[in-house]
């Protein structure tokens, strides 16, 4: 509050009468909070009935604001630095209202049920203004009420029979862990047809959970509708078409890494599971760019997010560099724009938007990428004794290595009698054998304290700098001693024997190879138009740089320097495969007689 205040220069503070003497005698306490006139809002009309009429009248006057007039500062919930003030006018808003109501399909048979807190803008713009700009119902409870009984939001969505609610992923995951067999079956959620999922991801477990838990209940996985949006863009930036099951796709774990969108080859180990967070809307226009040379990245590659729409805000409430490099960006070869940078990473597939993660919240180690959300779930999963949503994977610089260190909230009931070291080991399995990585540290931390935005999300960057500082509510901590094993490679997750620690080095260069002959196979048919090759006398640029992200320029580099440490054999695999599949086109196998479907 005191930054928020600070920043947007506030001077009045609105409130109501129950909650006036405890807000007024608490903000007193802050120098900068204290300078505020705090006014109950429910004693407004009395006091205006009792002022003079003159004096009323003149103090009313109708004003009729632009597109470009500001409506309101919304600030941003903060999950990677401090909240800033997003420049909202009112042509930003009636564009992504509008974009709301053609994208939720919202009709006269509409009626909403909401949860969500109304500063926020998932709560205020899609559960306030909506409804007023459609002309629709919206049944509203206290988002306390359901925190306490997450019953009460699906009570209510089947007693006014509501058709579009919704919330994060970790609302749904509540819900399955709360909800008992008894309270289920009162419910009755057949009329529900819109149920938007706005997290940062949204878990395709949690869509598939939910959906089973409450089949019997008449919920329908199809009413699912992952999205995705964010402050500067006022409210919604994608989602998906209404009624359709939500499009999931099946990646290799070990190319995204290499900000390389490769299909899964079905091994288990190396399988992500990403969901689309659907398409543009009106006049909207979402690009991938490579943060660092600001050039668009090819179909198959991860790169940041930016995005062109007249939703996109005016900028940063008095922070004019900021806003340039936000809100004013151009691609560098082409010169289009002005984009918002989002700062999230993703890649967009016929159309559709998969969200990866944030840039800011990449973790970065020997070369490789790592989305701190993907090893939070699996840590999550590593031990009965770790809370859903409640954990944070993030890097520390040691003696000039970067490590991963992980914190996350015990439950309660786990607290007395507590075995750190047991909890421990079980994270660091489990990372190492999905993620191809050793864990540094472990903090527990107690229930309620891991660092968060109003909104629910994680803030891993609070979480770091109080892992640093020794300022986490720790019941319990767990260090590696033998620094050694960090700078020792793990080099593959999708070999089942590698949990076992059998692997040798000639096993996981066979293994290795393997998966490269199957990725230049699949490459060669989509990405390589070897008839145009001949023609220009050159190879595209972007073959040269999908090699290189994906280790074939450095095929017997020493993995701890970011290469793929294979043996002679199994190079000489993959050059024959590279002079073979890849350069021998499906044009060329079919005009010289090789073609096979």
């Amino acid at each position: 509050m005191q930054a928020i205040a600070s920043s947007a220069g506030a001077t009045v503070a609105l409130t109501t009468s129950s909650e006036l003497s405890g807000i007024s005698s608490r903000l007193g306490e802050n120098p900068e909070l204290a300078r505020l006139k705090v006014i109950a809002t429910d004693l407004l009309g009395s006091q205006l009935a009792m002022a003079d009429a003159t004096l009323r009248d003149a103090s009313c006057q109708v004003v009729v604001p632009s597109p470009d007039t500001l409506a309101f500062l919304q600030y941003t919930s903060g999950s990677t630095g401090k909240p800033k003030g997003v420049m909202v006018s009112h042509g930003n808003l009636l564009h992504n209202l509008e974009i709301l109501k053609l994208a939720f399909g919202h009709s006269d048979k509409t009626v909403g049920v909401n949860w969500l807190p109304l500063f926020h803008d998932m709560g205020l713009i899609g559960k306030v203004l909506e409804p007023l700009y459609v002309g629709l119902p919206c049944i509203h409870m206290s988002p306390v009420a359901f925190g306490q009984k997450p019953i009460r939001w699906l009570q209510a969505i089947s007693r006014y029979q509501g058709t579009i609610s919704g919330g994060p992923s970790f609302a749904y995951d509540l819900c399955v862990n709360k909800i008992t067999p008894e309270e289920k079956a009162t419910l009755d959620l057949s009329s529900w047809e819109v149920a938007f999922n706005g997290a940062e991801p949204v878990r395709s477990s949690t869509l598939e959970r939910f959906s089973s838990a409450f089949a019997d209940c008449g919920f329908r996985k199809e009413a699912f509708y992952p999205c995705y949006g964010m402050a500067e863009a006022t409210l919604l930036v994608s989602g998906g078409v209404t009624r359709e099951t939500p499009v999931l796709i099946e990646v290799s774990g070990s190319s995204l890494e290499r900000n390389l969108v490769v299909t899964s080859n079905g091994e288990t180990g190396d399988k992500r599971e990403i969901v689309s967070c659907g398409r543009a809307w009106l006049d909207e226009k979402i690009a991938i760019v490579d943060p660092e040379s600001l050039t668009q990245c090819p179909d198959n590659q991860v790169g940041e997010i930016w995005v062109s729409s007249s939703s996109v805000a005016m900028g940063y409430w008095r922070k004019p560099e900021q806003t340039e490099e936000t809100f004013k960006a151009y691609l560098a070869d082409t010169g289009e724009g002005p984009f918002l940078r989002t700062g999230d990473l993703g890649f967009l597939q016929d159309g559709e938007l998969f969200v990866t993660g944030r840039l800011k919240d990449l973790i970065i180690i020997r070369g490789r990428n790592y989305y701190p959300q993907d090893i939070e779930s699996t840590v999550e999963q590593s031990h009965p004794s770790l809370r859903e949503n409640c954990s944070a994977a993030f890097s520390v610089d040691v003696d000039s290595d970067i490590v991963l260190v992980v914190v996350g909230e015990v439950e309660r009931r786990y607290l007395k009698g507590l075995n750190v070291e047991q909890v421990a080991k079980s994270i660091q399995k489990a990372v190492s054998q999905e993620h191809m990585l050793n864990v540094y540290g472990v903090a527990l931390l107690r229930v309620g304290s891991i660092p968060k935005t109003s909104s629910g999300k994680i803030q891993r960057r609070a979480c770091q700098k109080g892992f640093l500082e020794g300022t986490l509510n720790v019941v319990g901590s767990w260090t590696l001693t033998d620094m050694t094993k960090i700078k020792q490679p793990i080099f593959t997750s999708t070999d089942s024997f590698m949990a076992t620690g059998t692997a040798t080095a000639a096993d996981i260069s066979n293994k290795r190879a393997s998966e490269l002959i199957d990725w230049l196979r699949d490459y060669g048919e989509k990405r390589i138009d070897s008839q145009l090759i001949d023609e220009r006398r050159c190879i595209p640029p972007y073959i040269v740089l999908d090699f290189g992200n994906r280790g074939l320029l450095g095929m017997q580099v020493e993995e701890q320097y970011g290469g793929l440490a294979l043996k002679n054999q199994d190079t000489v695999r993959v050059i024959e495969q590279l002079a073979v599949k890849p350069i021998l086109s499906q044009w060329d196998r079919k005009h010289c007689g090789f073609y096979t479907n």
